[in-house]
């Protein structure tokens, strides 16, 4: 499974290759496809409500979608496991 995209890649150079398409006739045909990787404004304030903060807001988005863990606490026991002898 960890092949597809591997595999998808090398279909695609073969028909490229029979139509003798280049990266430039490809960057033609998609115009400007570059990303925008300015993340300064980015962030999760809006998730929260006038009387709610971030924690709470985000654990009630989790929760509702069916992804809130009652297992793990933190970031630390979701990736490192629990800590033993709390």
């Amino acid at each position: 499974m960890n092949d597809q995209p591997g595999e998808a890649l090398e279909v695609l150079r073969g028909v490229w290759s029979a139509q003798e398409q280049t990266a430039a006739d490809l960057d033609d045909d998609c115009g400007n496809t570059k990303t925008c990787k300015r993340m300064a404004d980015v962030g999760f304030g809006g998730m929260a409500g006038p009387d709610e903060d971030l924690r709470t807001a985000w654990r009630d988005g989790l929760a509702r979608e069916g992804k809130l863990s009652p297992e793990g606490s933190s970031v630390a026991d979701l990736v490192l496991g629990p800590a033993e002898g709390h």
